[in-house]
């Protein structure tokens, strides 16, 4: 039947039909990829058909196939979503990279904006020596991140607050590196985003303000109260934000600071040194 599902996502211009569809069938029917392919010559029931079906129509609005399945893999470890995160992304990977690189050993992360809690899991599951405490200002997208630490076993070394940016923290708190993937999309740009973007991920994870730029204003201002002496700052950015931002983190009395280009070759990530 996945094959009458990649036809109907083909004819609509689906750019990845056959994986889509097979995910799509894995998910409906309960079976493991080798089992698809193992049994597709049988007969499927009339629930699983009818529930195939209805996630293709959603594939069909534009929903992904990891909201509609809502799971998505990321770092090589699974995580939940639900509808106040965002979906982990590949070019993420290399702000985890160097998040795991930077910490000293026995060293304390501090995630902004965690999400599902991609960031800061994917970190302790790779330095098990370390620890992390990450905030969101969503109530729901700690769920799944608590959901998340838990499926990968980190939970007993993340530390979960919910609010906005630094206001959950103690005064006193101090990290050797603080890491954020902020909303940095333009206001007036959401809207003209991807189906699958705009519909369907949650705009108070995308909305960067008037220019994009207040998350790494209030960041530039704030985060160096936060950082133990020679501590790092690493955060994701827009591909022509590095500037930018480098600027932003100059003129908060930040050095060393650097840009750094994803496996694309785009500007991808900003370090920096208190």
């Amino acid at each position: 039947m996945w094959r009458q599902a990649r036809d109907q996502l083909a004819a609509a211009g689906n750019a990845s039909p056959v994986l889509d569809a097979k995910l799509l069938a894995q998910h409906a029917l309960g079976l493991g990829a080798l089992e698809l392919a193992m049994r597709e010559n049988e007969m499927v029931s009339a629930d699983g058909a009818e529930t195939l079906t209805r996630l293709v129509e959603r594939r069909l609005t534009g929903e992904s196939v990891a909201r509609i399945i809502g799971e998505r893999e990321f770092y090589g470890l699974p995580f939940r979503l639900n509808e106040a995160t965002l979906e982990p992304r590949s070019e993420t990977e290399l702000l985890v990279e160097m998040a795991i690189a930077g910490l000293p050993e026995r060293g304390h992360l501090l995630d902004l904006g965690t999400g599902s809690g991609c960031i800061p899991i994917a970190v302790l599951a790779n330095r098990h020596d370390a620890n992390a405490t990450a905030v969101d200002l969503s109530s729901r997208a700690l769920v799944a991140a608590r959901e998340n630490a838990e499926r990968n076993r980190v939970n007993e070394r993340l530390n979960l607050r919910e609010g906005s940016w630094f206001e959950p923290l103690p005064k006193n708190g101090r990290f050797a590196v603080i890491a954020s993937n902020p909303p940095y999309i333009a206001s007036s740009v959401v809207d003209t985003l991807a189906s699958e973007v705009k519909d369907f991920d949650p705009r108070l994870a995308l909305d960067g303000g008037p220019d994009g730029l207040a998350p790494y204003r209030l960041i530039a201002a704030k985060a160096g109260a936060y950082l133990l002496p020679r501590g790092r700052l690493l955060l994701e950015i827009g591909y022509d934000q590095g500037v930018t931002v480098s600027q932003l983190l100059v003129d908060g009395g930040f050095v060393e600071v650097a840009i750094h280009q994803d496996l694309n070759g785009l500007d991808r990530v900003v370090s920096a040194t208190i």
